[in-house]
C-alpha cells in the first residue's frame, strides 16, 4: 500500500488543521492507521491511531485536541488537530499495517507502510 499524507501548513497557536492520509494500491479496511510526528532534533513519536474496528488511541498531550478518523470507502484517514500549540510543530507521518496488535500500537516498528510526511508549523 502507498500512503500520501497532506494538509500540513503554517498556523497560529490555537488554530486548527486537518491532515489527510490517502492510501492506494489496496484497501486498508483491515489495517490499523496511525499518525506519528517528528519534531526538529527529536525522535519520531506516536500521536494517534485508529484500529480497523474504530477504536482510537491518543498520546496524552493531544487528547481532547486531536481526533483521528477514517473513511474506508475512500481509503482515507484523517487527523483533525484543534487548539494547536507551538510544541505540536513537527513533520507528521501516517502509517498503516494489518498486523498491529493492541500492545504494540504505539510502536513505530509495528507499521510496515509509511507516508512521506507533511510539515505542521505552529507559530506562537
Amino acid at each position: 500500500v502507498q500512503l500520501q499524507a497532506s494538509g500540513g501548513g503554517l498556523v497560529q497557536a490555537g488554530g486548527s488543521l486537518r491532515l489527510s492520509c490517502a492510501a492506494s494500491g489496496r484497501t486498508f479496511r483491515a489495517d490499523t492507521v496511525a499518525w506519528f510526528r517528528q519534531a526538529p532534533g527529536e525522535e519520531r513519536k506516536f500521536v494517534a491511531a485508529i484500529r480497523w474496528n474504530g477504536h482510537n488511541t491518543y498520546e496524552d498531550s493531544v487528547k481532547g485536541r486531536f481526533t483521528v478518523s477514517r473513511d474506508n470507502a475512500k481509503n482515507m484517514a484523517y487527523l483533525q488537530m484543534n487548539s494547536l500549540r507551538p510544541e505540536d510543530t513537527a513533520v507528521y507521518y501516517c502509517a498503516v499495517d494489518s498486523s498491529v496488535i493492541l500492545s504494540n500500537l504505539r510502536s513505530q516498528t509495528a507499521y510496515a507502510n509509511w507516508g512521506q510526511g507533511t510539515l505542521v508549523t505552529v507559530s506562537s
